[in-house]
C-alpha cells in the first residue's frame, strides 16, 4: 500500500493528477531579450570593426600573404598581431611595441615593465613580473563581452618595453623608474605599471607627482598595509606609501587601502596609517558594506579635494588559492570576482596611472597569477573606455618633464 503524498507522486506519474504549474514569474522575459547578455550580444554590434581591418592589413603587409592552398584570405605566412595566440613576439596584448619611448606620445596609453624585485623582503621572483604577465596577456582578446568594448577599436594601446632597473641598488632603481614613468606620463599617455615587487609604488606615483601641480589620491588593494618607513633598513615593498604620501601633493588622507588583514600586516604599518590617518577597509568591512558601496566610498576618501587617483594593485589582495605566484601569498583576501568589480567602478572616474604588482612567475601555477595581472589590466582600460575616462588625467600636467 502507498500512502500520503507518495500515492499523489504515483497518481501523476500515472497521468491521473496534473503536475504543478512550475512556471517561475520572476525570471527575465527571454523573448523581450531584458538579460544582460543578450543586451552584451547587441552592444557587439555597435562596436566598429576599422581596428580589425586595420590589423589584417597591417599584417599581410608586415608578414606577406599567406600560402595559395588558404581559404582565409587575411592570414599572412609570417604571425602579426593578436593571431594566433600561441605565435609572436609578445607585447603586452599583442599591442605595438614602440621601440623609440619618444613616441610613447601617439598613444592613449602605454605599458612599461619594471623588472624589479629588490625590494623583497621574502621570496623574489617578481623581477620576472612583466615577462610573465605580458606571455600570458596573449590568450586575452582587446573584446570584453559584458562591457561591449574593444580596446582595439576605441583607443590606442602601446608596449613602451621594460624600465632598465640596477639589480640590488634600490636608489638607482627608484631614479630609474621615476624617470621612465614621468616621461611617459608628460607625453599625455596613460601610464600602466608592470611590476616588479611593491617597493616601485612609492618611484611610480613619485613619476607622475612630479609632473604636476595637482593633488593626488591613491586606491591600493592589498593584504598588507605597505606603509612603515623602513623594513631591513631600507624602502622596501613595505614602505612604498610612506614615501609617497611625504609628497607635499600626495595626502595620507587621500590614501584607501582596500582588503588589508590577517596575519601579515607588520605593526610599524599600523602605527604610521594611525599617525597619519589614512583609510583602511578590510575584507570584512567590504563583505558587510557590499562591493558597489565599498568602491563608493574608496572613490569619496581618494577624490576628497583630490584632481586625480592612482591605482595600486597588488596581486596578493586576491586569496592565494587564486594567485599562488606571489611573493606574499596570504589566504583570505579578495575573490577575483570581487576585486575586479570594485577595480571597474573606481575606474570608472578616471584614473592618473595604474601599477600591478608582485606578481612573481617562479612560484606561478600555469600562469593563473599573471593571467590575473594581466585582467587587471584590461578591466581598468575597459572601465576607462566604457565610461569616456580614456585621457581624462592630461589636464593634470602643468609640470611636464623632457629628457
Amino acid at each position: 500500500m502507498i500512502f500520503g503524498k507518495e500515492r499523489q507522486k504515483a497518481r501523476r506519474y500515472a497521468g491521473a493528477v496534473p503536475s504543478p504549474d512550475r512556471s517561475r514569474r520572476h525570471h527575465p522575459d527571454f523573448n523581450a531579450k531584458e538579460t544582460r547578455g543578450w543586451k552584451a550580444v547587441e552592444a557587439e554590434g555597435r562596436l566598429s570593426v576599422d581596428g580589425w581591418r586595420r590589423e589584417e592589413k597591417w599584417a599581410l603587409d608586415m608578414g606577406l600573404p599567406g600560402a595559395d592552398v588558404l581559404t582565409d584570405k587575411s592570414i599572412p605566412t609570417f604571425a602579426r598581431g593578436e593571431l594566433p595566440h600561441f605565435a609572436g613576439i609578445n607585447t603586452f596584448l599583442k599591442a605595438p611595441y614602440v621601440e623609440n619611448v619618444r613616441d610613447v606620445g601617439k598613444y592613449d596609453a602605454a605599458v612599461l615593465g619594471i623588472p624589479f624585485d629588490s625590494g623583497t623582503t621574502y621570496r623574489p621572483g617578481t623581477r620576472f613580473g612583466p615577462q610573465g604577465i605580458r606571455r600570458i596577456s596573449a590568450l586575452y582578446t582587446p573584446y570584453n563581452y559584458e562591457l561591449g568594448v574593444d580596446l582595439r577599436e576605441q583607443m590606442t594601446l602601446c608596449d613602451a618595453g621594460d624600465v632598465f632597473t640596477i639589480p640590488a641598488n634600490l636608489e638607482k632603481s627608484f631614479d630609474q623608474i621615476t624617470r621612465g614613468v614621468s616621461h611617459v606620463f608628460s607625453s599625455g599617455a596613460l601610464p600602466i605599471m608592470l611590476g616588479g615587487d611593491h617597493s616601485i609604488g612609492f618611484p611610480c606615483v613619485r613619476g607622475i607627482a612630479d609632473c604636476t601641480s595637482k593633488r593626488i589620491g591613491i586606491i591600493h588593494f592589498d593584504r598588507h598595509i605597505d606603509i612603515q618607513e623602513k623594513d631591513l633598513d631600507e624602502r622596501m615593498h613595505t614602505t612604498p606609501w610612506y614615501w609617497a604620501t611625504n609628497m607635499p601633493n600626495v595626502s595620507a588622507t587621500n590614501l584607501v587601502q582596500l582588503g588589508i588583514g590577517g596575519w601579515q600586516v607588520p605593526r610599524p604599518g599600523v602605527q604610521v596609517a594611525r599617525e597619519r590617518n589614512t583609510n583602511v577597509l578590510t575584507i570584512d568591512d567590504i563583505e558587510e558594506m557590499g562591493l558597489e558601496k565599498t568602491a563608493e566610498v574608496a572613490l569619496e576618501l581618494a577624490w576628497k579635494d583630490a584632481d586625480a587617483v592612482y591605482i595600486s594593485f597588488d596581486v596578493d589582495s586576491i586569496d592565494c588559492g587564486f594567485v599562488p605566484g606571489t611573493g606574499w601569498p596570504e589566504p583570505g583576501g579578495f575573490l577575483p570576482r570581487e576585486a575586479l568589480k570594485i577595480l571597474g567602478l573606481v575606474c570608472a572616474e578616471g584614473i592618473c596611472g595604474l601599477e600591478v604588482v608582485e606578481v612573481s612567475p617562479p612560484y606561478d601555477t600555469s600562469d593563473i597569477t599573471a593571467l590575473f595581472g594581466a585582467r587587471v589590466v584590461v578591466e581598468a582600460l575597459g572601465s576607462l573606455v566604457a565610461h569616456g575616462k580614456m585621457g581624462s588625467h592630461k589636464h593634470l600636467i602643468d609640470k611636464p618633464v623632457s629628457f
